[in-house]
């Protein structure tokens, strides 16, 4: 377990079952959220935009899970290699846990975990459709960056950010 959270943060693997499921949750929540945002579009933009966004298990640096007093898990970040560049990835908080500062103790832990690996700076992608997700970012300190690869091409509405460290 990670300290100084309150609430308990675990280093688990990319395969682990808890993590799977949690980003096949986020995976149906953004689905939703992103239902017509990119209007209507070739078959072959989409498979591209869904190449952009396909995380591989050799650039994983981190998978961070958290759990509530009974162990069951309440959130999910990653932390990744992409390129020279240390990027979070896949944050997200299930409905029941929203509101209890969780998602600032998965960043938070994540954050620690990128200093620990001696990364100059954290990056981040995402949308529009998250403003809860852009609130906390720029509540941490992270700022706007110019959308870079792999997402310029396919979504070049996206908000990307960068926080040094």
């Amino acid at each position: 377990m990670l300290a100084a959270s309150p609430f308990p943060i675990l280093e688990v693997s990319w395969d682990d079952p808890r993590a799977v499921a949690l980003r096949g949750e986020l995976d149906a929540e953004l689905d939703a959220r992103y239902a017509g945002f990119h209007g209507d579009e070739p078959d072959e933009r989409q498979e591209e935009r869904q190449r952009a966004l396909a995380l591989h298990p050799h650039q994983v640096v981190a998978t961070l899970l958290s759990t509530d007093a009974a162990g069951t898990p309440t959130g999910h970040v990653i932390l990744r290699r992409l390129g020279d560049e240390w990027e979070i990835k896949r944050l997200m908080v299930t409905a029941a846990a929203r509101g209890r500062g969780v998602a600032r103790a998965l960043m938070t832990a994540a954050l620690d975990r990128a200093r620990e690996g001696g990364a100059p700076r954290v990056i981040l992608q995402t949308g529009i459709p998250q403003p809860e997700s852009i609130a906390l970012y720029e509540s941490m300190g992270f700022a706007r960056i110019p959308v870079y690869e792999p997402y310029a091409e396919t979504m070049p509405r996206s908000v990307c950010m960068a926080l040094p460290l």
